[in-house]
């Protein structure tokens, strides 16, 4: 048992030695990831982009089950550098958020739509879309809402 012990601690120490050679981790940088990380950071300095949003909630009504919702969200950019969406998620898979994904200049602003298909969905709903934004909070928050009449049982 000491044998093994000992073997084992030799081993561990060699692998330890030869893998925290000493190298020179400058040699290792790309330069065009140092020009990304330049732009980057100007753009940082000049402020986060800001969004203002015609609306941020959209209340549907009373449909049917069955139907499809839809509504356009005008987001507009309001900060100091182009507004970057890079994903937008809905809290299920009968909402499908559709979004710019060009940057969106400073002072313009852009279409995000939502369709809600209500069927299998009775009753009263309420669907969030996240948008993963530049923007200081890093996420923005969209919300649709109503009742779904259920269809008559046959």
């Amino acid at each position: 048992m000491r044998k093994l012990s000992f073997l084992f601690v030799v081993a561990l120490s060699t692998i330890v030695f030869v893998s925290c050679k000493d190298g020179n981790a400058s040699a290792k940088v790309k330069a065009s990831n140092v020009e990304v990380a330049k732009k980057r950071d100007k753009a940082i300095n000049n402020g986060a982009a800001a969004v203002e949003f015609d609306k941020t909630e959209y209340d549907f009504g009373t449909v049917n089950e069955g139907q499809i919702v839809e509504t356009t969200f005008i987001v507009k950019n309001t900060g100091k550098t182009d507004l970057v969406i890079t994903d937008a998620k809905a809290t299920c898979g009968c909402t499908v958020p559709v979004w710019p994904k060009e940057p969106v200049k400073v002072g313009e602003s852009a279409e995000v739509k939502v369709k809600f298909n209500t069927t299998g969905k009775p009753n009263r709903q309420s669907k969030t879309v996240t948008l993963y934004t530049n923007t200081a909070t890093g996420t923005e928050l969209l919300k649709i809402f109503g009742n779904v009449t259920p269809k008559a049982k046959k």
